[in-house]
């Protein structure tokens, strides 16, 4: 067995211990568990999966938390069976990971604040969202009532606010990012604004995954199980990619499937056919103009 897969067996063994765990492992133990130094273990679990152990184990109990949210369970009951030992503990995490307070999410969003634009692409009418904390939604669609429509069934209880393109910081950067990636426009890419979008564990793993998908090519579901290490789980990527609300952002997109064809996408298969056409002719571009020079 080479050194890096055993490093990897390693790095499975280790998110299992997290999966099952119902307090965090310390990292400490983790090590031990692994056979490998702590931070080794960090560096290489943060590499993989996009995170630290601890903060795995964190997302994944969020992501129980607000499955049962969602399907009408009491704030407290929801609480505890996702693991936490209180409630001041889930209210210390959950702007990051919910956006929102546990009873806010579980009320459609009550209290939230949400600013969005909508603006022209080649592949129609974009939609940006954003909290006072980061990137809640970017969609794609035929027509402006169309995209919030869907913004008001994810968040049908917060408040929505229009505010025109350019005039809030946030917004512009994600369509200035977006143009800038895809090659709408020859303007530099800003960063990207903070994440705000609930999902598990496996959820921000897959979608992780996805932005290492270099512009232009392409992998099958069942590539993208095997470079994760579960090669079983081409099902469930495909329900990851399904569950993805940051459109271009995480380009579920480059996904296809088994033998070559382009499968659906949540935003309209024939989109899915010309952004992959348009991202490989950039790329032929590119790679001749290197080659010239």
């Amino acid at each position: 067995m080479t050194i890096r897969s055993a490093t990897d067996t390693a790095l499975e063994h280790v998110r299992t211990l997290v999966e099952r765990a119902d307090e965090a492992p310390t990292l400490q133990a983790l090590a031990d568990a692994a056979k490998l130094s702590p931070t080794h273990l960090q560096r290489a679990f943060r590499r993989r999966y996009g995170m630290s152990p601890a903060e795995y184990h964190r997302a994944r109990r969020f992501g129980q938390l607000k499955a049962a949210l969602r399907d009408g369970a009491a704030v407290t009951d929801a609480v505890y069976d996702a693991g936490f030992g209180s409630g001041s503990r889930v209210y210390e995490h959950s702007d990051r990971l919910l956006g929102m307070t546990p009873a806010s999410y579980r009320a459609g969003g009550a209290g939230a604040d949400i600013r969005y634009t909508t603006t022209d692409t080649p592949l129609g009418r974009l939609l940006v969202a954003t909290t006072a904390r980061g990137i809640c939604s970017v969609t794609l669609g035929d027509d402006d009532a169309e995209l919030e429509s869907r913004l008001a069934a994810e968040f049908p209880q917060a408040t929505h606010q229009r505010v025109d393109a350019g005039r809030e910081e946030w917004l512009d950067a994600v369509i200035r990012h977006i143009a800038s990636e895809l090659g709408w426009s020859d303007a530099e890419a800003p960063e990207l604004p903070p994440l705000d979008v609930a999902a598990t564990a496996f959820q921000w793993r897959v979608w992780d995954a996805l932005t290492r998908i270099p512009s232009g090519t392409t992998k099958s579901y069942g590539e993208l199980a095997a470079e994760l290490g579960m090669p079983k789980a081409a099902r469930a990527i495909g329900r990851a990619c399904g569950s993805n609300r940051l459109a271009l952002i995480v380009p579920c997109h480059r996904i296809v499937r088994e033998d070559g064809s382009l499968g659906g996408w949540r935003w309209g298969v024939e989109r899915k056919r010309e952004l992959l056409a348009g991202e490989q002719r950039d790329e032929n571009h590119h790679t001749r103009h290197t080659a010239a020079a």
